[in-house]
C-alpha cells in the first residue's frame, strides 16, 4: 500500500480526531496570550513565530500526542518549514507519531460582503502545494466564514471553496473544505440549511475525488448526516468555533459520525509556565475528552 493510501485509510477508518495547530499571523498573538505569553515578550514577527513554534513543538513532542487518538494535524506554512526534533514538522508527525500531516493553504479572509468573508486570492497556491507534497503533506485546509444567512454570500463561499478544492485535488492532495458558520450568526440554523444545500450540489458534481469537510457544530443534531454519508466525502470534522472545550465536546457527542478538528478547544488551559508533568497531564485529559466525543 502506498503512503498516500495508508494515510487515506487512517483518515477514513481510524477512530480519532484532527488536531488544528495552524494559527497564522493574525491569530498567533491571541494563541500565545492564551498560552501565557503576553505581547511584549517578542519584538519582531520572527520572534513571535519562534515562540508559537516552541508551543506547537511542545504539543507535538508530548508523549500523549500520538496516532492512537489523533488522526491528523493541520500545520501553518511557517510550521511546515521548521524542524521538530531534527525532522521537518510534517515528517515528524508521520514518522514519529503516525499522525497524518495537513497544511493550511489559505492567505486569510477578505473583507465582509453579502454576510460572508471569502478567502483572499491564492495566486501561488500551486507552488505551495508542490512544497507541501515534497515535505510529506497529505492534504490541505482552507477557511471561509459565514456571518449572515445570506444565500448569495453562502453560495459564493461554497463555490470558491470547491473551485480551490479542485486545484488541490489536481495537485494530488486531499483538501479540507472549511466554510465556517460563525457561532454568533443571528440565523445560524438557517445559514446551515443554505450551506448544506450548496455543498451537496458541489459534492454531487465531483468526479470520484473525495474531500474532507470541516464544519461548525450544527444547531440541529445530525444535521450533516447526508454529507457524512456522501460518497465524495472522506470524513466530516467539526470546528469548535469559539465554543469552550466542554460545550464543543457536548455538542460533538450528539453528532453521529462526526469527528473533531479543534484548535482553541484542544489547547485550552495549556500554559508555557506549566511543568512538563502538568502540561502533559492537561493535554492528555484534553485529547481524551475530544477523542471520546469524536467516537460517539
Amino acid at each position: 500500500m502506498s503512503l498516500a493510501a495508508q494515510q487515506r485509510e487512517i483518515i477514513c477508518s481510524r477512530p480519532g480526531f484532527i488536531a488544528a495547530l495552524d494559527q497564522s499571523g493574525g491569530s498567533t498573538p491571541k494563541a500565545l496570550g492564551l498560552y501565557g505569553v503576553q505581547e511584549g515578550a517578542w519584538s519582531s514577527e520572527a520572534e513571535m513565530f519562534d515562540l508559537v513554534h516552541a508551543m506547537r513543538t511542545r504539543i507535538m513532542t508530548s508523549p500523549v500526542f500520538s496516532g492512537e487518538r489523533i488522526l491528523g494535524a493541520i500545520l501553518f506554512e511557517n510550521t511546515m518549514n521548521r524542524q521538530v526534533e531534527g525532522r521537518g514538522a510534517a515528517a515528524h508527525l508521520w514518522e514519529a507519531k503516525q499522525v497524518v500531516p495537513f497544511l493550511k493553504v489559505d492567505k486569510g479572509l477578505a473583507e465582509e460582503g453579502d454576510g460572508v468573508q471569502l478567502m483572499k486570492p491564492m495566486p501561488t497556491l500551486e507552488d505551495l502545494l508542490e512544497q507541501g507534497k515534497a515535505k510529506g503533506v497529505f492534504g490541505t485546509k482552507m477557511r471561509s466564514v459565514i456571518k449572515q444567512a445570506n444565500e448569495a454570500g453562502i453560495n459564493a463561499v461554497v463555490a470558491q471553496q470547491f473551485d480551490t478544492a479542485k486545484r488541490i485535488l489536481a495537485a494530488g492532495l486531499t483538501p479540507i473544505v472549511e466554510p465556517e458558520v460563525d457561532i454568533h450568526c443571528p440565523e445560524k440554523g438557517y445559514a446551515e440549511t443554505l450551506l448544506k444545500t450548496a455543498m451537496l450540489k458541489q459534492l454531487d458534481a465531483l468526479n470520484n475525488d473525495p474531500v474532507i469537510l470541516k464544519l461548525t457544530l450544527p444547531e440541529v443534531d445530525n444535521f450533516y448526516a447526508e454529507c457524512i454519508a456522501h460518497p465524495q466525502v472522506l470524513r466530516v470534522a467539526a470546528l469548535s468555533g469559539g465554543y469552550s472545550r466542554e460545550e464543543s465536546n457536548a455538542r460533538l457527542r450528539r453528532q453521529s459520525g462526526m469527528t473533531a478538528s479543534f484548535s482553541r478547544a484542544l489547547t485550552e488551559g495549556l500554559k508555557q509556565q506549566q511543568t512538563d508533568a502538568e502540561f502533559n497531564g492537561l493535554l492528555d485529559a484534553s485529547i481524551g475528552g475530544i477523542f471520546a466525543a469524536s467516537i460517539t
